[in-house]
């Protein structure tokens, strides 16, 4: 039997990928390379080359593998960019959501673990964000990422269907040279694309009220990420009941000048970081606490900081001319 991995050629689907491997678990990539890369998909890995809205490639991807599970990852992940393009998101995230729902009803594929996002969340107007926290999306992103949870919430009172919904806060790092992360909208990748073309990297506000004046997020490394996953998809395999939305979090963040320092000592590129004024609406402090997945999903911060930067710069070093841009 094996684990459908929608997105599983993206930066983090690749890494869930590598992990379910690690684990003994087979993993089938559906992925439409949108964004994701056919050469991060292991050789031994089966990869389906197709949209999620294509319910006839799902349902032949299950049956063709085995598929006894699904960690549904693929979507349309920019935020800022849903603004502008709401219908489209709502086709990828939402009805492409639908769409794999209805493979695997009618493929008898009763468990999937699902990549949400603390879009749901907004601007959390607390220190510490629980899975208590109210949910306030402020993108057509984060808002079909909550319907994807209420989507599996309402299948699982109508199908039974076993799941769970992973919440993400900010990704980063690698576990492989070969996995790297491309968006053109993470601080990560932006911060090194611009030490690349020798340009000096860029803070966005240095006067919110925390310890160093710039913003703190929550930052968790791509492998912890994966692991997390693969304990789901065992749980439910094993028809155990999992909690239908956990936070991944660290329980503490890290401030965006902190960030900038780490990235100076790893690269060895000594440079001051322009600061240009704050963005409108870019709240001083987002950290939630994995206390909950660390009880039920073995979650925990097994990567400091400089880890983080050291593994994505590695990476980044090693794509070279294949970086796209």
């Amino acid at each position: 039997m094996s684990w459908l991995v929608t997105g599983g050629a993206g930066y983090i689907g690749s890494h869930v990928v590598r992990a379910l491997q690690a684990a003994d678990l087979a993993p089938v990539v559906v992925d439409d390379l949108s964004t994701g890369f056919e050469r991060f998909v292991p050789e031994d890995v089966p990869f389906v080359d197709a949209t999620i809205l294509d319910r006839a490639a799902l349902e032949r991807a299950i049956t063709d593998h085995g598929v006894e599970g699904v960690i549904h990852l693929a979507g349309f992940k920019y935020a800022g960019v849903s603004v502008q393009r709401p219908l489209h998101t709502y086709a990828q995230n939402v009805q492409g959501t639908v769409t794999l729902l209805e493979a695997m009803l009618a493929t008898g594929v009763d468990a999937i673990v699902f990549s949400s996002s603390a879009a749901t969340f907004g601007t959390p107007d607390v220190d510490l964000v629980t899975e208590e926290t109210p949910t306030d999306p402020e993108s057509p992103y984060g808002e079909s990422k909550l319907i994807g949870e209420w989507l599996l919430r309402d299948v699982a009172t109508a199908h039974g269907l076993k799941h769970t919904s992973l919440r993400y806060f900010n990704v980063v790092g690698s576990g492989s040279p070969d996995l790297f992360d491309a968006s053109p909208h993470n601080l990560f990748p932006l911060v090194f694309d611009a030490l690349a073309k020798g340009k000096v990297p860029h803070i966005n506000g240095d006067d919110y009220p925390t310890p160093d004046g710039t913003c703190v997020r929550d930052y968790v490394h791509v492998t912890d990420l994966a692991h997390s996953h693969v304990v789901a998809a065992r749980r439910l395999a094993a028809g155990e009941t999992l909690e239908p939305v956990y936070n991944l979090g660290s329980g503490s963040g890290v401030s965006v000048r902190q960030i900038m320092d780490a990235v100076r000592e790893v690269t060895g590129i000594d440079f001051t970081p322009e600061v240009r004024p704050r963005r409108p609406g870019d709240p001083a402090r987002i950290v939630a606490t994995g206390e909950l997945a660390g009880r039920d999903l073995d979650w925990a911060m097994r990567h400091d900081l400089r880890a983080m930067v050291a593994s994505a710069w590695e990476a980044r070093q090693a794509a070279g001319a294949d970086y796209p841009g």
